[in-house]
């Protein structure tokens, strides 16, 4: 084993291929949440190479597509997809996440952000682009990584790690929206 990969094995435990700080439990976790199963859509907004969607489309038989703008990356991904058997379920386009994505209205059961939320300007722009891309009830799940040791003041949780906001989308997907909070160290929702 390199250098490069054991970093990435003591970062991470089990490297999948993240881009981010999340770990692959944080990552199975999140597909619970979600209640992802076969026969549903998910976008991964900003998907890097791809590793963690292709866990989750392996995992729950959703079909993934994943965008980002950095062209290596969605190559990477592709070609990881076709590598795993997992082409006719995972693909990868180059999309800014920042910009209007180029997909009909409520084409998802649900869209990921990991850890790049924190790169998009606008995001009340960009949150309400995404709830136009989920179908009625589909479902929104987001990291930021610049929380990082404890839960934001605006939130009264317990809970000393957050690490993802999913949101629910039942009627007016643009204007009404539930909220609900939950981290890594405790899956119940807060």
């Amino acid at each position: 084993m390199g250098v490069y990969e054991q970093v990435r094995r003591d970062a991470f435990d089990e490297d999948i291929g993240q881009n981010s700080w999340l770990t692959a439990t944080e990552q199975d976790a999140f597909g619970q949440w979600l209640n992802l199963s076969p026969g549903q859509a998910l976008l991964d907004v900003a998907c890097g190479s791809g590793g963690p969607a292709l866990r989750i489309a392996a995992m729950t038989g959703v079909s993934v597509i994943g965008v980002d703008v950095h062209e290596r990356a969605i190559a990477t991904g592709n070609a990881l997809a076709a590598e795993r058997g997992l082409a006719h379920a995972a693909e990868f386009r180059v999309a800014a996440a920042a910009e209007p994505l180029p997909f009909s209205d409520g084409t998802f059961d649900a869209i990921t952000c990991i850890d790049a939320i924190n790169h998009l300007p606008d995001r009340r722009r960009v949150i309400a682009e995404w709830a136009r891309l989920l179908k009625p009830a589909g479902r929104l799940l987001f990291t930021d990584p610049i929380i990082v040791n404890g839960p934001s003041p605006m939130r009264k949780s317990r809970c000393a790690a957050p690490r993802a906001s999913i949101f629910s989308f039942p009627r007016d997907m643009t204007n009404s929206y539930s909220f609900s909070a939950a981290c890594a160290s405790c899956p119940r929702k807060t």
